[in-house]
């Protein structure tokens, strides 16, 4: 719907609007969440450096860290022995997700009232679909109702596409506004760094780097023989097509369904004792299949997955040609993969996880026969 050029303050620039599309996309992240929660409920931390996150003095890792820990390069998956060293008077508090899930409801409930669409993709982000008018004055609004009503602080970045839109709300933390209007998105993307990308990992982030590769506009430009070698087949393509601010999926008011489930756990200290380490693997392949069970469903794909102590990751997976949801079958797959992986690499790990994929909403019996899927490492 066309309309008299605006000029809107996001952040630290002006954008001007001369036109837009009648639905725009936005991301809203919440920053900080788990942090900002445990403030309102002990606010005479206010202002100190808070980490929600795991024992410092044992195998514990950070979930969240308040701005004030991020000051001193403190960020989320870092180990909190290293938190603690790098601010000796950071203050630890444990995870309360009961708490996180029950404020995150009321905030996607506030959302969903203010937005056409809402698509709710972690406990503290999601894509909206903006409403109609002013698509700075609709972020606007609904941040400021997270605010006001929640005392929440969220950021916003608004574009035409979900790719976009997802960086964009990373641009301005926190509290801030980016918007990205039509025609822009290659430009605003060009000069951020390829690991900004959503989908481009540490390993494709070095291979990218060994040729030069440091910007997104840099990977956007790329011969489809320079991706073929650097980044082959359909996600090569596909990470190409968000780089040059391509992104035709759309904003789903119910997300999309799980393609798998898994749990793991980290060690006080590492463990090499295989018996040992299959009690975990049971005890984790029960917890799954009555995840299966509730949801009617079956899983036709188990992996293993362990974590040594120099943080190395080594996966092993295993399909069957129909799908099982009983725990028993779940461990004894699991436990036959960890002992393929030992003889790879040999114990001690410091994690280990199960996962169930290939889900099948039918329950079917199991029958003789099965396919192996080659591991994964």
């Amino acid at each position: 719907m066309p309309s008299r050029p605006v000029q809107r303050r996001t952040g630290a620039e002006f954008v001007t609007f001369e036109h837009y599309p009648r639905r725009v996309i936005a991301h809203l992240d919440l920053d900080a969440f788990f942090a900002a929660v445990e403030l309102h409920r002990h606010p005479e931390l206010r202002g100190k450096p808070v980490v929600v996150g795991g024992d410092p003095d044992g195998r514990g890792v950070v979930a969240t860290a308040s701005y004030e820990a991020r000051r001193y390069g403190i960020r989320s998956a870092m180990s909190s022995a290293e938190a603690r060293r790098r601010c000796p008077d950071v203050i630890f508090l444990r995870p309360d997700h009961r708490t996180y899930k029950d404020w995150s409801r009321q905030v996607w409930s506030l959302v969903a009232a203010l937005a056409p669409v809402v698509e709710q993709v972690g406990i503290d982000e999601g894509y909206l679909v903006l409403a109609d008018g002013d698509p700075g004055e609709q972020a606007a609004l609904i941040q400021l109702a997270v605010r006001e009503r929640l005392r929440l602080s969220c950021s916003l970045g608004v574009a035409t596409c979900k790719v976009v839109a997802k960086i964009g709300s990373d641009a301005r933390k926190p509290g801030g506004i980016t918007v990205v209007p039509p025609g822009g998105e290659a430009a605003f993307l060009a000069p951020l760094p390829v690991r900004a990308l959503p989908g481009v990992g540490p390993k494709a982030q070095a291979r990218l780097a060994e040729s030069g590769i440091a910007t997104i506009g840099a990977l956007a430009e790329l011969s489809d023989i320079r991706l073929g070698s650097l980044l082959p087949g359909r996600v090569g393509l596909e990470l190409r097509r968000r780089a040059q601010g391509i992104d035709p999926r759309p904003v789903l008011a119910e997300p999309a369904e799980a393609v798998s489930f898994s749990t793991e756990e980290t060690f006080a200290h590492d463990i090499g004792d295989r018996a040992i380490l299959h009690g975990y693997l049971r005890e984790m392949a029960g917890s799954l299949a009555e995840g299966l069970v509730r949801r009617g469903m079956t899983a036709r794909t188990v992996t293993t997955k362990l974590r040594y102590p120099d943080f190395a990751i080594v996966t092993r997976s295993r399909s069957l040609e129909v799908g099982i949801d009983d725990a028993e079958t779940i461990a004894e797959l699991a436990c036959e993969l960890l002992d393929r992986a030992f003889k790879t690499r040999p114990g001690p790990v410091r994690l280990a996880g199960v996962g169930v994929a290939g889900f099948d909403r039918h329950k079917q019996l199991v029958l003789p026969g099965t396919e192996e899927v080659e591991p994964v490492s």
